[in-house]
């Protein structure tokens, strides 16, 4: 009689964790990577208006918010292919580097436009940190453990979330918006040193020597310039901004599909849904979140401070949910807890419409971001267990490339169109109630059919 062959299970003990012996260094190495990533992001949330307005370039705000976008969508890619060819510890050192660069270019800044470049190479470097990052944990840990440690990725999120605005916002009235930028700079140049001892560890992907597909870098770039565009275009009314506007979406159209699986358009079955909807679930929630926080200040007249509540909420219950589907004892199958998220962020695009009307409570809003951040916690580190647990190990670079690439696409055309309703609608002299009411809507009506696509990343 022949025995069964082991599996993955098998031979991991039920005792192990993310923080036994063998993957402690691999786990505080990108746990304190992923902690200064959220704490960047988070800090330059209060430092970005006031350092566009000392620097006179308010007129171009919009792409001092959009660079970074768009250049993380050129450095997916490129992270994509050099992680399947050379493994990830490049991408790591790389990403690092170039991000410390990024801080110090923009904290010197003279100019907007400098202030731009440097947020644009911070863009690039955090794609490139964040693939290396995932296929790390892809190569680090067996299957049962991923779901811990990208939960413990969103988790060091959650302190930055509590933090970094007011630490950002203390350091730009007392000092100047510069030393937040070297502040960062600080911080990633000694922090940088605690993910050396596990990378040595990392051994490159043992894969066949493949050459980069004809034209895909081109059209990375071409999407980043379009994406940018795009944005751009959906700031203003008039024809030069349309025909941007026209540009950015032609542009996209043509080149998008060479930087997604087959498939993924359509919605096929598997990692192309899964894919699909990563980038469907991103924009409907960073589409509320840039435009439930304008309507609670301008629209509700509540303070900045209790408005910022929202954003801190949606965080901890985005950090909450995803060390929820990342236990053992919630092993609920992966597709119904994508399942589960996507019906919450839709419930929560709903809310938001009713955070509009006058008779209900201004924090009702407050509530549907801080609603969605929890479905968010429950799709996207689901979607990239699916995807992991189904793709060959060769093709973890190439498919976290295009995570990325979607979740970045989805943000920017989701933000722009929302953009452009609002800009219509002010225009148009409709009240601001209406005009926010219309945004909500428009994101509610993307995400009722998400919860659809969520049935198709079964596998």
């Amino acid at each position: 009689m022949t025995a069964a062959p082991l599996t993955e299970e098998d031979v991991t003990p039920a005792k192990v964790g993310i923080f036994s012996k063998e993957y402690r260094a691999s786990t505080i190495g990108f746990a304190s990577v992923m902690f200064l990533e959220g704490f960047a992001a988070l800090a330059l949330v209060t430092t970005l208006p006031v350092a566009v307005g000392r620097l006179d370039g308010l007129t171009v705000y919009a792409l001092a918010l959009g660079g970074f976008v768009t250049m993380s969508l050129f450095g997916s890619v490129l992270a994509g292919e050099i992680a399947d060819k050379r493994g990830p510890r490049l991408l790591l050192v790389l990403g690092l580097g170039l991000f410390l660069a990024g801080l110090l270019l923009a904290g010197t800044a003279t100019t907007v436009w400098q202030l731009i470049a440097g947020r644009c190479v911070q863009g690039f470097a955090s794609s490139v940190v964040v693939v290396g990052l995932n296929v790390t944990i892809a190569q680090s840990y067996p299957s049962k453990l991923r779901p811990k440690a990208l939960s413990l990725m969103s988790t060091c999120w959650i302190v930055p979330s509590m933090i970094g605005p007011a630490i950002a916002g203390i350091v730009t009235e007392l000092l100047s918006w510069r030393w937040v930028f070297f502040g960062l700079a600080i911080l990633v140049s000694v922090a940088s040193l605690i993910p050396l001892g596990f990378l040595r560890r990392l051994s490159p992907v043992a894969a066949e020597e493949r050459s980069t597909p004809p034209g895909l870098v081109r059209a990375a770039a071409i999407v980043a310039v379009a994406a940018g565009i795009l944005h751009f275009g959906a700031s203003g009314l008039d024809l030069v901004h349309v025909l941007f506007a026209l540009g950015g979406v032609i542009a996209l159209v043509i080149s998008v599909p060479r930087l997604l699986p087959e498939g993924t358009l359509r919605a096929v079955r598997g990692i192309p849904a899964a894919i699909l909807l990563r980038g469907l679930a991103s924009g409907i929630y960073f589409a509320l979140e840039s435009y439930i926080p304008l309507m609670l200040i301008n629209q509700r007249q509540i303070s900045v401070t209790a408005a910022g509540i929202s954003f801190t909420g949606a965080t901890l219950l985005w950090a909450g949910a995803a060390w929820l589907q990342g236990h053992p004892w919630s092993e609920v199958p992966r597709h119904k807890l994508v399942l589960l998220g996507s019906v919450v962020i839709a419930g929560s695009s709903l809310i938001a419409i009713l955070g509009v009307l006058a008779v209900v409570p201004p924090m009702t809003a407050s509530v549907a971001l801080i609603v969605a951040g929890f479905g968010m916690g429950l799709v996207l580190p689901s979607l990239t267990v699916l995807a992991f647990d189904h793709c060959p190990p060769e093709d973890q670079g190439r498919y976290s490339a295009a995570m990325q690439v979607s979740q970045g696409l989805g943000s920017v055309v989701m933000i722009g169109a929302a953009g452009a309703l609002f800009n219509v609608g002010t225009a148009v002299g409709y009240s601001g109630g209406l005009v926010y009411g219309v945004v909500f809507a428009f994101v509610a009506l993307i995400a009722l059919p998400a919860c659809l696509l969520a049935l198709r990343t079964r596998i």
